[in-house]
């Protein structure tokens, strides 16, 4: 299924910054970064859970926000993209041009 992941990490300082990095290198272990701070994860049930529950042990929930959108198995005719950079084709490992 693909999961959008974003998030809005505080780096007031050293340590928001650190968490931030952490973020993104956990997302990058499961998706494609599409944005600055926005992720498209193609995982299973199970790998999801363990993301979430990665990321959820990272950030500082007084500090931080994360938001999961799923959406789903059947996600092409969800997703609409314009602009400069290429969409990835997950399903097949390929550039959409």
């Amino acid at each position: 299924m693909l999961v959008l992941v974003t998030y809005d990490v505080s780096t007031t300082d050293s340590k928001g910054q650190k968490r931030l990095r952490h973020v993104a290198k956990i997302c990058l272990n499961y998706g494609q970064r599409v944005q600055n701070s926005v992720f498209e994860c193609n995982v299973d049930y199970s790998q999801c859970k363990i993301l979430k529950a990665q990321l959820l042990e990272v950030i500082d929930e007084k500090q931080d926000s994360i938001r999961f959108y799923y959406l789903g198995n059947n996600y092409q005719n969800k997703v609409e993209h314009f602009g400069i950079k290429e969409s990835y084709d997950m399903q097949n490992d390929v550039l959409m041009l």
